[in-house]
């Protein structure tokens, strides 16, 4: 059973909300907090597995609250639901953690879906999410690179790069001439030495530093 605390400051929304996932056999809604601070307290009692939140909420909104979840319960995972798209919301939530953003248009069955998935640790984006963040990468100032980028072999950058383009491991291996266990290991190396959880954090942070990929 995956325990869900739900946060937003709409009381109609969590009603909502709860009405439709305790219909999925396999989801406990544990709880329900009007703002980020409650949400904090309730976690810490009710030890969630899965946080579904909004993004804009009194008290302490979604952002400051994903930041205090990352520092403080790093068991508990993190799904934005909010009707807010715009991308400092959407890279401000996944760079403190959150494991997963969409809109509160989502169906029913994609939510629960989705709410699965971030409790496996993988990384759940809503239609459009995805390439908004890539173009918000593109569009930024950049960066220097972390020092972790420099310890990649090239054929490690290579592979980073087809992640960014949207490639599988089966279309990676055959560009590249390798084997699909091959291409595996390179991005078990990846992810391992940029301390990244999974391709989609793989490819958002190829995008953020593609100019210095580029240069290998």
């Amino acid at each position: 059973m995956i325990k869900v605390l739900l946060v937003d400051d709409q009381y109609l929304i969590r009603q909502g909300l709860r009405a439709l996932l305790e219909l999925e056999p396999d989801l406990e809604i544990v709880g329900e907090a009007e703002n980020g601070r409650e949400a904090i307290d309730l976690i810490a009692q009710l030890h969630p597995d899965v946080v579904l939140m909004d993004m804009r909420m009194p008290v302490m909104d979604g952002v400051g609250a994903q930041r205090e979840i990352q520092q403080r319960f790093s068991d508990t995972k993190t799904l934005v639901l909010t009707t807010f798209d715009d991308t400092e919301y959407v890279a401000a939530a996944l760079q403190y953690g959150a494991m997963g953003y969409l809109l509160k248009d989502t169906p029913s069955e994609e939510l629960a879906v989705a709410i699965r998935a971030v409790h496996r640790g993988y990384t759940h984006l809503g239609p459009g999410i995805a390439k908004k963040l890539f173009a918000f990468s593109t569009e930024v100032e950049p960066t220097p690179p972390p020092p972790a980028l420099e310890q990649l072999t090239p054929r490690e950058k290579e592979v980073l790069r087809l992640i960014a383009n949207g490639a599988s491991n089966r279309e990676i291996a055959k560009q590249l001439y390798i084997s699909e266990g091959t291409v595996k290991n390179h991005v078990t190396n990846i992810l391992n030495r940029l301390n990244l959880r999974d391709r989609t954090q793989a490819a958002l942070f190829a995008k953020s530093y593609s100019s210095f990929l580029e240069d290998t």
